[in-house]
């Protein structure tokens, strides 16, 4: 079996209690309780986000210090200088604030790492060029900073304070800025990423300027920024989960109806129309965003979004579009490169963490790569790219690894090293990547058990073919956005059998369109890269996502495939895909 199922316990007596309370189907009901919605009024609240819900900013760690620094940098006339990421959480970030404090009075500039010659984050050699090329009173730096004590330090000796706004961990020995908001040191909020501080810190600022009687903030409504927030939100990976969640949701409204320049060139050329999901942007505009920095400089990305109209917006998409293209070819060569390479010495029973390196892979793509072989393998992945003496990778986790942590434990190894439980990057010496490997392996046997690198799917409840109306799946579309930490429902269908023989689909070849039957109803079912999988001939069960599927204006359900097995007292034939 490629999977380990995990069946969701019955809960019959919660369920009747929602299900009464809310007027929700059995199915719908039971999967909120499988997430631990089974309070009505929370269940209400999770299906329906408003921005009402949002927590005062002021609970974040530092939030106060920030706002009364920048009012401070307001008053002086003091130019502040956002120092933002090449990713899309901090593109979005430096955006939002460059636009938002600009245009309340704040003298505003912004400052872009570039990943290839100043490496990740508030770099010592980033700052230096940072101040160096434009005048700077105050730094506030974003999606990075909490563990640059030398560099926050060798600022303020020369007279420059720094505001963090950060998300990553901040380790044993966090950097001390005037003011250091991050969620890690907090305990509410502690999932939000760094565009979503973005959102709360300008919130923060609104509600002071109106307490101090200031006219310019009476007005001002922080609502249209969230384009932005979802965008930064989506595409970071963090758990779509309490405020992450209302902030998503409403920012999906928010991005389909947008008049940025910016995002709607980038609409235009990802052939986004209408209704903006999760899915167009973790995989359509994410992306283009992200190929900026990845294969030379985020600035255009940072243009795009600052773009006032769409004569100087068009081509930035455009150019963006066309840099994704050359990233996805670089990225596939590099993936199978690194797939192969893993494959040819793979010791399951052994190798808990994989860790690869090669001097000629490209450091702007090597996150994804290490996506794509955790996800091939089920193991932390970290992919090293080869630049000079000091080599640059990114890793991705499982659950149950701590990545972050386990570099910590790595130190006397690294060159340098940061990020989250579930992604990280480093930089290592090229004689150092195989004790890397040793250590980090040793790390995981203890933390890990065998069934953890097992993947597992879960499922949160079994239902007929029958119960699956549009009504029902009407209830559990109002779940989405599907993502982290809220992952698509998945259930359980038991006895079903093909009523027609299964199509391949797709230029290569590689999916499967089926239409299953109980014996009273059937469904379309489509599985998406099922490669050289087996398909199941016979009686069947299999776990599926439920969804609706919209094609030349008409809408009909779906199961999208995840996996199978043999129906209880039966045994199948396979066909090899």
């Amino acid at each position: 079996m490629r999977f380990r199922w995990e069946e969701a316990l019955a809960r019959p007596l919660e369920r009747r209690v929602l299900e009464e309370a809310t007027g929700l189907s059995e199915l719908a009901s039971a999967c909120l309780i499988e997430r631990g919605l089974g309070d009505p009024d929370g269940a209400r609240r999770f299906l329906d986000p408003r921005l009402k819900d949002l927590a005062d900013p002021g609970r974040l760690p530092q939030m106060d210090r920030a706002v009364n620094r920048l009012f401070a940098a307001l008053k002086s006339g003091e130019r502040v200088v956002v120092f933002g990421d090449y990713d899309v959480d901090g593109v979005t970030s430096t955006a939002l604030l460059t636009g938002f404090l600009g245009g309340l009075g704040w003298r505003m500039g912004q400052y872009l790492p570039d990943r290839f010659s100043e490496g990740y984050g508030l770099t010592q050699a980033a700052v230096e060029n940072c101040v160096a090329g434009q005048e700077v009173g105050l730094l506030l730096a974003v999606d990075c900073g909490s563990t640059a004590r030398g560099p926050v330090a060798w600022l303020r000796s020369r007279g420059v304070d720094t505001i963090v706004l950060d998300h990553h961990q901040p380790g044993d020995e966090p950097a001390e800025p005037v003011a250091l908001v991050n969620p890690q040191l907090g305990t509410v909020d502690r999932e939000l990423c760094t565009v979503g501080l973005a959102f709360k810190l300008v919130h923060a600022l609104v509600k002071e300027g109106r307490r101090r009687g200031d006219d310019r903030f009476v007005a001002t409504d922080v609502r249209p920024l969230l384009d932005l927030v979802a965008l930064g939100t989506i595409a970071d990976l963090v758990p779509l989960t309490g405020e992450n969640r209302i902030l998503a949701k409403c920012g999906l409204e928010r991005l389909a109806r947008t008049d940025r320049p910016g995002l709607v060139a980038l609409k235009e050329v990802a052939g986004i129309a209408d209704t903006v999901r999760m899915e167009q942007v973790g995989f359509q505009l994410g992306p283009r965003l992200n190929a900026a920095g990845r294969l030379d400089s985020a600035r255009r990305a940072l243009d795009l979004l600052l773009a006032t109209d769409m004569a100087g917006a068009g081509p930035l998409a455009e150019a963006l579009d066309s840099c994704n293209r050359e990233r996805q070819a670089i990225e596939r060569k590099m993936s199978d490169d690194a797939i192969a390479m893993v494959r040819s010495r793979f010791r399951p029973q052994e190798d808990y963490v994989i860790v690869e390196a090669n001097l000629q892979w490209h450091i702007g793509v090597v996150g994804i790569v290490a996506s794509r072989v955790l996800r091939e393998f089920h193991r932390p992945t970290l992919i090293i790219g080869g630049e000079g003496n000091e080599w640059r990778g990114s890793g991705r986790s499982i659950v149950g690894f701590d990545l972050a942590a386990a570099l910590r434990g790595c130190d006397d190894l690294l060159v340098k090293h940061g990020g989250h439980a579930m992604a990280a990057g480093v930089t290592v010496a090229p004689d150092r990547v195989d004790a890397l490997r040793e250590r980090l392996n040793r790390i995981a046997r203890g933390c890990l058990s065998p069934q953890m690198l097992v993947p597992s799917l879960r499922i949160d409840a079994s239902a007929s073919l029958d119960k699956l109306n549009e009504r029902v799946l009407g209830e559990l579309e109002r779940m989405e956005p599907f993502g982290q930490g809220n992952p698509p429902v998945q259930i359980r269908i038991s006895s079903l059998r093909h009523a027609v023989p299964p199509q391949r689909l797709g230029r290569d070849q590689k999916h499967w369109r089926f239409q299953l039957t109980d014996g009273r109803s059937r469904v379309e079912c489509v599985w998406w890269n099922a490669g050289n999988r087996e398909v199941p001939i016979g009686d069947f069960d299999v776990v599926a996502i439920p969804e609706f599927n919209e094609y030349g204006g008409r809408r009909s359900i779906r199961l999208r495939f995840l996996d199978w097995r043999a129906a209880q007292g039966t045994s199948i034939q396979v066909e090899v895909s």
